[in-house]
């Protein structure tokens, strides 16, 4: 197949990862790469934002690599990189905020809703991150970014900078384009929140058969089915809502039997727990064989920052050019 365009995108380093993480952004990375060329970063400088847990920074960039590439990224192909170890995002973004009105940047969603959760570490990091995320993006001239219908704010505001920059330079850069992905809504165990590690209402991808059938035993399921003769309502049953990604052919033969009470909440979570340990079996082998192999993800991760440098290093040049740096 011929590819077409360039894809960017990245994501903060939160350790090992899980469901959510995985039907909301991994699956749909892995398939990317059959269409485009694709650049995929670990974002750990936008981890810093927050300053919490720093100490934990390195472990979950290596846990987080170890997942991508278990869950198929291809690195001989795709560019699998950490955002600081290519120095010139730091300079690009330092260049794009000379022309990034302050207006702007206060009334991102990002800002409000990370003052919202920091207030007591209100920085200029979180007012500058819709900055350093357009940085991120045009630095490897990227010119689409996989994104929900709930993201699309962010990236118009990464295409109004690139607009800006273009009207007091001229045309440098692709204008990133959405591709819009279904990101569904991964409920946690909790069946209240949506899934997430500091939550801790989450299923690991990388967790053994026994921990995940433990794991999906505590999930919550329908409040109104008391004992197990009752007849229960698969409609609002976080449970039920998880079969849709893992037991997809046995969908009605589960509501079924969950409505006319043929099965109970525990038979439920059997056949859940089932579907999610054959559906990441392959996963956990590829990932143990890479867990055994520490130095081959660095050096992926070395070798993607090495082809992602050559790239934005003349970017950088010819940004410097234009502004009349050079």
């Amino acid at each position: 197949m011929v590819r077409r365009g360039r894809v960017f995108s990245g994501a903060r380093p939160t350790g090992r990862q899980h469901l959510g993480n995985y039907l909301g952004a991994i699956q749909n990375y892995v398939k990317l790469q059959d269409e485009f060329q694709c650049v995929y970063c670990i974002v750990d400088l936008h981890a810093l934002t927050t300053l919490e847990d720093t100490h934990l920074l390195r472990g979950n960039v290596h846990e987080m690599a170890l997942d991508w590439l278990a869950a198929g990224m291809r690195p001989e192909e795709t560019i699998v990189f950490v955002q600081s170890h290519v120095r010139e995002v730091t300079e690009l973004h330092a260049l794009l905020s000379m022309v990034t009105p302050m207006g702007w940047l206060m009334r991102a969603p990002t800002f409000k809703e990370k003052v919202r959760l920091h207030p007591e570490n209100v920085n200029y990091g979180l007012l500058g991150y819709p900055v350093l995320m357009t940085a991120d993006i045009i630095l490897y001239k990227a010119d689409t970014v996989p994104v929900g219908e709930d993201q699309l704010p962010h990236l118009e505001l990464a295409r109004e900078i690139v607009r800006r920059f273009h009207s007091f330079f001229g045309e440098t850069f692709p204008e990133p384009k959405a591709r819009l992905t279904e990101i569904p809504r991964v409920m946690g165990l909790d069946g209240v929140q949506k899934m997430s590690k500091s939550l801790n209402n989450h299923i690991e991808l990388a967790l053994s058969p026994q921990e995940v059938r433990e794991k999906v035993r505590t999930a919550v399921t329908d409040p109104a089915r008391m004992r197990r003769k009752d007849p229960g309502h698969p409609e609002v049953c976080n449970v039920f809502s998880l079969h849709r990604f893992f037991n997809a052919a046995r969908v009605p033969e589960i509501d079924s039997a969950c409505r006319t009470a043929g099965i109970g909440c525990v038979d439920c979570k059997n056949m859940l727990a089932d579907g999610i340990n054959e559906a990441f079996a392959e996963f956990r082998e590829r990932r143990a064989d890479l867990a055994a192999r520490p130095d081959y993800v660095q050096d992926v991760l070395a070798d993607g920052a090495n082809r992602a440098r050559t790239i934005a290093a003349a970017t950088i040049a010819e940004v410097k050019e234009k502004m009349g740096l050079l």
